[in-house]
């Protein structure tokens, strides 16, 4: 280690002592997107940083490494410029992590995976920035199950509500004030299309930064919702009748200070990229069997839905998988329930090919395609996403441009974890088959 970054790691531990720290939060985030880690007292910061935190690697979901050997221990490597001290936790600050196994990176980390195309984009002298937008649920403990935990919230279009939004007043402001405190600009906080679903918006970042952001709101948002006795919930489709969750990302391409998306070109590219490798691209973004229940074509049970069916783009087009903006677009496809780390790394690689192999994607659609039957659809040449977790595996599984991105072993760790869930989901006997069949025949 070079003597700089010694000083810059003995300064980092001297500003936390100040603050108040006696705690390292060693934070990663695993195949399924969920975060994990452990406590270091402040006294390891050199050793989280230069060596880090070890872990049992078998025990980690997605790393496909084996219980004895070398490459059985993962290492957690801190990195200093995420050390943020968190406030609902007074004492505690967190380090992102980046994993390590036998003193290299580790190729199925999801945030080394999106480095390493964050990498590809450095060698053009390129960046990635993103906007990531959570929606989320504020859920209790009914009699029936989940329920919102605010029990006044039943307005059949909660939109924009300004009646039921100050009943959670407190708990979001705690929320955005513990947000902002960790150097996150949170600009908008509404009620969304469900009873009790929320989103918060903080700026835009690079893409890294973005998806360490947004495992941040996380944190925070489990713990004081659990202080306020609720649930904080990213299911993307908690109930049948009610709207579901998206995390969408918007999305812009830099050279220095130039948009590369301000050169129509480009931004056609990249975006060709993405709508070709959609099919794919849905297991990352809407992986988990619920996500399939939010993705639908045709009506759903919950009526009007913001969520994208069909592979196409438009400017403003919130009915279209990708809405085209002036100098960025929003993607449509993520749901709450996403990685952020491999969503990015995956749609960083399908605009690149996009890129390289100047894909058309096709003319620009102004019009409301939820209300087009899906056979003029078909007909204009617009595909529609997959409509289940299976069909999405398989398309994933089918992508090279894809799989490569991820990496061999992240590849088929995914792809073994989400067909295990559909086979697991398609074995249950629901109370609906029950109900449905248990004495008809």
């Amino acid at each position: 280690m070079s003597a700089d970054a010694a000083d810059a790691i003995d300064a980092l531990r001297e500003r936390l002592a100040a603050q108040g720290v006696h705690t390292l939060v060693a934070q990663f985030t695993d195949l399924n997107g969920v975060a994990k880690g452990k406590y270091l007292p402040l006294a390891q910061l050199r050793t989280l940083v230069e060596t880090g935190a070890g872990f049992s690697g078998p025990s980690i979901a997605g790393t496909g490494l084996p219980r004895m050997g070398p490459r059985s221990e993962y290492y957690g490597r801190g990195d200093i410029a995420t050390a943020r001290a968190l406030p609902w936790m007074p004492g505690y600050a967190r380090l992102v992590c980046d994993g390590f196994v036998a003193g290299q990176p580790f190729d199925a980390c999801p945030r080394q995976v999106l480095r390493r195309q964050l990498a590809r984009l450095a060698e053009r002298g390129w960046s990635l920035q993103t906007g990531i937008e959570p929606e989320f649920f504020l859920l209790k403990h009914g009699e029936r199950g989940f329920e919102p935990a605010d029990a006044q919230d039943r307005l059949a279009k909660p939109s924009y509500d300004l009646k039921s939004l100050p009943r959670q007043a407190a708990f979001l402001h705690e929320l955005a004030s513990a947000l902002t405190a960790c150097g996150l600009q949170v600009f908008q906080i509404d009620h969304e299309d469900a009873q009790g679903q929320y989103e918060l918006n903080f700026l835009h970042d690079d893409a890294l930064a973005s998806a360490d952001h947004l495992m941040l709101f996380k944190l925070a948002a489990h713990a004081l919702a659990e202080r306020h006795g609720m649930v904080f919930s990213m299911m993307p489709k908690p109930f049948a009748n009610q709207p579901g969750s998206s995390m969408h990302f918007h999305v812009s391409l830099w050279e220095g200070e130039r948009c590369l998306f301000d050169d129509e070109n480009t931004l056609r590219h990249f975006i060709g990229g993405v709508l070709a490798h959609s099919a794919g691209l849905a297991a990352l973004a809407a992986p988990t069997v619920n996500s399939y229940k939010r993705l639908v074509v045709g009506e759903s049970l919950s009526g009007t839905s913001w969520a994208p069916a069909y592979v196409a783009h438009g400017p403003n087009n919130r009915t279209a998988l990708v809405r085209t903006l002036a100098g960025r677009f929003e993607w449509r496809l993520p749901d709450a329930a996403a990685n952020p780390y491999l969503a990015t790394a995956g749609l960083i690689a399908a605009g690149l090919d996009g890129i390289a192999r100047k894909i058309d994607p096709g003319p620009a659609c102004d019009d409301d395609l939820f209300e087009q039957p899906l056979a003029a659809l078909r007909a204009r040449g617009i595909g529609v996403l997959p409509q289940s977790l299976a069909e999405a595996i398989d398309a994933l599984e089918a992508d090279a441009v894809l799989c490569e991105a991820l990496g061999a072993t992240l590849a088929h760790e995914f792809i073994a974890a989400r067909r295990s869930e559909w086979l697991s989901f398609a074995r249950h006997v629901s109370e609906w088959e029950m109900q449905r069949y248990g004495d008809r025949f």
